[in-house]
């Protein structure tokens, strides 16, 4: 019997999310988005009674130690319902140990514990974070007076044996001068696409402007701590010009601004990490928050800054905060040191074969294909792939992170330029200049793109090799680059085989990969709930492994 401590880590933010863990075993992660079918879902009073507890795999021991994590959101106010309703919910040990921790450090510990690093500097960059009269690490800042101070950045020294802050940017929320990166971004991403989690869009924008056109200057930086300048300030607020696809928008104005707000946020940023090399000497960095989905930053992080090494997990917003609480308990409440190590984001609990030949039941208007065996199944979707289909792919335990990287997936073939703007268009039901992704070989990776090193979480936009450029258009942003994957000799099976069987059909070690989601929809995470998207959008086919879905009147093909 596995007599290890089982913690528990919740994260109770936008993205909220919760990690289980036996000893330094990850048992499942999971964003509750996935469960409720509410992108950017935040943590409520109830979530354990309505969604965690009946809906996910808990073990038969008790639960010996919690931890959780708040934002500067006002949940913080129901700390003693959320008491009750784990009690209710859930098993606890007698003596379960409990701990409540401050956002940042829940994101140093989902960011450096589980990395593959001896020691390194830290940096966390996000929107805003705890209040600084909660928080629970060692930091010798500034004395503050009286007011609702946040912090928006956060700098450490991290080993295996302690974590040191070495400086925190802290905002009052009672000043009306908004500062940090984080808040400039998401100030940016407001002032065009308002809403939750668009940030994406303003850097998939961003290359289609000019950086220069409006004027703007850089933002202010002193050491880490970054203001955003008056004209910044003026022109974000001047929503109705740039709020993209509105009556009376101009495309240019707005990727004009999204390219000099995405210049000016990267300048920053390599301004702080050079910084920060200088406060540390140390050559290994691990960023987190919400700024490192970033990738055409993090690309600049690994090529324009003295660090040697730079790691960002698959989760690295506030959802893997989870991860962070859960290693917090096992680390400092338990005193064992983690083993786990964030080699891979398929996190989530794994549907059995039942679900899947459930969900499957109901087939009048489609076809299914057992087809047992690895070889078998790749050979009848890359048949698919060759001939111009797009393919939904489900697989295994889920994703934990906002990028799916083979577990619930889309694919298609990257050669022809078409498939791009109809999946856009007609899948994903998005802006047409939304870039997408290309999983390739990791062996193969260098002969495609300029990249210093493996990216198997697709967090860096590196270069398309321009002689390659053209065999790849629908993987190639405007601006030459891609956010890529690899997938290494001990990656996923059934990834390797696809890309393997496309590269000795076609040459091109290299597939187009996109989550596998609808218009506003979290990613997919139950059989039933791929079969359902799998319907409704115009794909060709369903792989859930031994079964390959078709449908008994094909959609057209994309032209």
């Amino acid at each position: 019997m596995n007599e290890a401590p089982v913690v528990l880590g919740i994260n109770r933010t936008q993205d909220a999310s919760v990690c289980l863990m036996q000893g330094s075993r990850l048992l499942w992660a999971i964003q509750k988005e996935r469960l409720t079918r509410r992108k950017h879902h935040w943590g409520k009073v109830g979530d354990f009674r309505d969604h965690y507890g009946p809906r996910l795999p808990w073990p038969e021991r008790p639960i010996d130690v919690v931890v959780e994590c708040f934002s500067s959101d006002l949940e913080a106010g129901n700390l003693a319902l959320y008491e009750d309703e784990l009690t209710a919910s859930l098993r606890l040990a007698p003596d379960c140990r409990r701990a409540r921790i401050s956002h940042h450090l829940a994101h140093v510990y989902s960011v450096f514990h589980p990395s593959p690093f001896r020691e390194a500097a830290v940096m966390i960059v996000d929107g805003q974070g705890s209040p600084v009269s909660e928080l629970t690490e060692h930091w010798g800042g500034a004395a503050y007076v009286p007011g609702d101070w946040r912090e928006v950045a956060s700098f450490y020294r991290a080993d295996r044996e302690r974590v040191l802050c070495l400086d925190k940017q802290v905002w009052n929320r009672d000043d009306a001068r908004l500062v940090g990166l984080g808040m400039f971004y998401f100030l940016l991403t407001q002032t065009m696409f308002p809403g939750e989690g668009n940030e994406g869009k303003v850097m998939g924008l961003a290359p289609h402007g000019n950086a220069r056109v409006l004027g703007l200057p850089p933002l202010d930086v002193e050491a880490g701590q970054v203001s955003i300048p008056a004209p910044w300030r003026a022109i974000l607020h001047e929503r109705e010009r740039f709020r993209y696809g509105q009556p009376g928008t101009v495309f240019d104005d707005c990727a004009n601004l999204a390219a000099a707000g995405q210049r000016a946020f990267e300048d920053a940023l390599l301004e702080v990490a050079r910084w920060l090399h200088a406060q540390t000497g140390l050559p290994r960095l691990c960023f987190a928050g919400g700024t490192a989905l970033n990738c055409s930053a993090n690309e600049r992080l690994l090529r324009e800054t003295p660090f040697r090494e730079v790691f960002i997990p698959p989760a690295p917003s506030d959802a893997g905060t989870a991860l962070g609480c859960a290693m917090y308990g096992l680390a400092e409440l338990c005193h064992e040191s983690p083993a786990f190590r964030w080699t891979h984001d398929d996190l989530g609990p794994a549907p059995n074969r039942q679900d899947i030949e459930a969900a499957l039941l109901d087939r009048d208007d489609v076809k299914v294909d057992y087809l047992p065996g690895l070889d078998a199944l790749s050979s009848h979707m890359l048949d698919l792939l060759r001939n111009n289909r797009v393919l939904g792919l489900l697989q295994g335990p889920s994703e934990f992170g906002p990028r799916a990287l083979g577990h619930r997936s889309i694919l298609a073939d990257p050669r022809r330029a078409a498939i791009r703007d109809w999946i856009n268009a007609r899948v994903k039901q998005r802006e047409w200049f939304r870039p997408l992704a290309p999983v390739v070989l990791e062996e193969r990776a260098h002969a495609y793109f300029d990249l210093p090193g493996p990216s198997p979480f697709m967090q860096f936009a590196a270069p398309v090799r321009p002689q390659m450029a053209a065999r790849v258009p629908a993987i190639t942003h405007v601006d030459g680059t891609a956010r890529l994957q690899t997938v290494g000799p001990d990656g996923d099976p059934l990834l390797r085989r696809l890309l393997g069987g496309f590269e000795a059909r076609t040459g091109v070690p290299i597939l187009l990969n996109t989550s596998f989601n609808g218009k506003d929809e979290p990613i997919v995470e139950t059989p039933r709930e791929a079969l359902a998207s799998f319907r409704q959008m115009p794909l060709h086919a369903l792989a859930m492994p031994p079964f390959l879905v078709t449908k008994r009147i094909e959609p057209e093909l994309p032209t």
